[in-house]
């Protein structure tokens, strides 16, 4: 079904910062006023996975750039590239300086887990790596992620590819547990089989 669609860049749709700039490693506060976001935390289907998302302290009094609801988080290091469209923080919170953090422009006409969504599929994949540098390890500079080429649809097409991604993830998710209860179910009959 072809699918009236305009061309954009991320640039235009985007604004794109890196991660805040912590110096060194990033210390853990269990009682830390900020969560901070790592690529780990990241789930590409989904969003954050908050409950895992170290604590801490920022160690300056420098204006971070908090997460908020809608937007993104680009993991652009490693062999696979991704965003994760960030749903309500918990609080205050952050990304580590290894993740681009997009934010939707107000007069852009993309919903956010629209755009994470197409960014994560092959063309944009395919877009990503022909941009990447490095040899042992890949990655995306903020030049190269700006230039993303990408076919926008309507605001209705954009809510149908959202549905149908969200109930091909579900279903994903569902086959995966039949999956998992069907071997347990074989490994109770072997136990059942070897008991003497």
């Amino acid at each position: 079904m072809p699918i009236d669609a305009s061309h954009f860049t991320l640039k235009s749709l985007v604004s794109i910062q890196a991660g805040y700039p912590f110096r060194g490693r990033i210390p853990c506060v269990q009682s830390g006023a900020v969560q901070v976001v790592q690529m780990k935390d990241i789930r590409p289907a989904a969003s954050v996975d908050w409950p895992q998302v170290m604590r801490t302290e920022l160690p300056s009094a420098r204006s971070a750039d908090w997460l908020a609801a809608g937007d993104l988080l680009f993991v652009g290091r490693g062999a696979q590239f991704y965003a994760g469209c960030v749903d309500e923080p918990p609080g205050r919170a952050v990304c580590s300086p290894h993740i681009f953090h997009l934010r939707v422009q107000p007069e852009a006409k993309v919903l956010p887990r629209f755009l994470a969504w197409l960014i994560n599929q092959p063309p944009c994949q395919k877009q990503l790596h022909l941009a990447a540098e490095g040899s042992n390890q890949l990655s995306i500079r903020r030049g190269g992620l700006e230039q993303l080429k990408l076919r926008i649809p309507s605001f209705a097409d954009q809510h149908r590819i959202v549905a149908l991604a969200d109930l091909a993830q579900r279903e994903q998710e569902c086959l995966l547990q039949l999956i998992q209860n069907r071997g347990a179910q074989l490994e109770a009959l072997a136990e059942e089989l070897s008991a003497d």
